[in-house]
């Protein structure tokens, strides 16, 4: 079997590397961190890039790519921190698009995000549901052809950069029931929603998001009515993968970040590279990156099997990957001694982000405990 990417793919990497390294170093995201607007140019460049459009459909607007593009992004993208929220818009937000939105829907987005000129926060996390996607009080009630929304969505990431929220309402049923729950597309703009816009641990930018009597039409509706778990469980596997795949682009650079760091530190005369001990931790490291690549390319690869196929490969891969990533975050920052969690150095901002990473749509302890209740229904 192949596991070969292809020509474009390679080509996308490369493309995305040389940009990181000319306008993404450590100093000049700094600076876009520091100002307001910064992230507005980068994103400007991620639609000259094709990365926007890569896995969209060619007919509303895209390259025709698919998941392993979205890998090859995300890993890119976690070499080089990029903090701006590819992942909301152009996974989260086009895949619900692509899934359940009409013909008419996507039109309207797809294209938009393919040029840039649409970003999408998901507001899917409430107060107290913590990673149950089903665990959903926010209500849409109906009113006439459309509906009123009222509620509170927690850490809607990407959200002070979007122009629309993608959010999940309950329609019908309980607060945990599975059904009843309904996906609405709702522009920011629109009345009676307020957001708390904050910085994140990892310098990502996210949203308490406020509904208060906020009426949509019936075109703001994604999908059927009262059936969206399915949906909303599938975009937070993609999303998962993705961000898999950025998880092991950041454990690769603090891997080579810690042996430069260790050919370069001196003690007792000699490079602390040259110590023993020190030479098998790198080399844990190492492997440890490397098992978490083919886990996040199994993941991706599994994006578009059977419902519980897909959700086993991704829970698999965030268990392995959200340990693997916090032994090679420890090992760096212990090599690089206590100057390591410091904003001056690199390799503590990438530690940072992926424990950010490792706790998003669910942490080791819930994904090890998703797979084991998939694994028992299929035996």
């Amino acid at each position: 079997m192949n596991f070969d990417y292809s020509e474009e793919q390679n080509m996308l990497r490369d493309s995305i590397a040389k940009w990181a390294a000319g306008e993404y170093d450590f100093e000049k995201r700094k600076a876009a961190l520091a100002s307001d607007d910064g992230w507005k140019k980068n994103w400007s460049t991620f639609a000259e890039l094709g990365l926007l459009a890569a896995p969209l459909p060619e007919e509303f607007g895209g390259l025709g790519g698919g998941a392993l593009d979205v890998n090859v992004v995300a890993e890119e993208f976690g070499k080089a921190l990029v903090v701006e929220p590819y992942v909301p818009t152009a996974v989260i937000g086009a895949n619900a698009l692509k899934y359940s939105g009409t013909d008419a829907q996507k039109e309207e987005h797809l294209g938009a995000i393919a040029t840039g000129e649409r970003i999408i926060a998901f507001g899917q996390a409430e107060p107290k549901s913590r990673w149950a996607l089903n665990d959903v009080s926010t209500s849409a009630k109906k009113d006439g052809a459309g509906y009123v929304l009222n509620g509170h969505k927690a850490v809607a990431l990407g959200g002070p950069q979007a122009d629309h929220l993608l959010i999940s309402a309950r329609t019908a049923g309980a607060q945990r029931d599975a059904n009843g729950i309904t996906l609405f597309l709702v522009p920011k703009s629109a009345g009676g929603v307020t957001t708390r816009d904050y910085p994140t641990l990892d310098e990502t930018r996210a949203s308490e998001v406020y509904l208060e009597n906020v009426s949509v039409a019936a075109e703001h509706v994604l999908g059927e009515v009262d059936s969206a778990l399915p949906v909303i469980e599938r975009i937070v596997d993609d999303a998962n993968a993705a961000y898999c795949s950025e998880a092991v682009g950041a454990m690769r650079m603090m891997t080579a970040l810690t042996q430069e760091y260790a050919k370069g530190r001196k003690q007792f005369g000699r490079a602390i590279a040259d110590f023993q001990v020190l030479q098998h931790r790198m080399v844990d490291m190492f492997m440890a990156s490397e098992e978490s690549y083919s886990m996040a390319l199994l993941a991706t690869i599994k994006l578009d099997a059977a419902d519980d196929e897909r959700a086993r490969a991704v829970s698999s891969a965030k268990v392995s990957i959200g340990k693997a990533s916090r032994f090679v975050g420890q090992a760096a920052v212990q090599i690089h001694g206590g100057m390591g969690m410091t904003d001056e150095m690199r390799v503590g901002h990438y530690f940072k982000r992926t424990t950010m990473l490792d706790s998003t749509f669910g942490n080791v302890d819930f994904h090890l405990k998703r797979f084991a209740g998939l694994s028992a229904k299929a035996a």
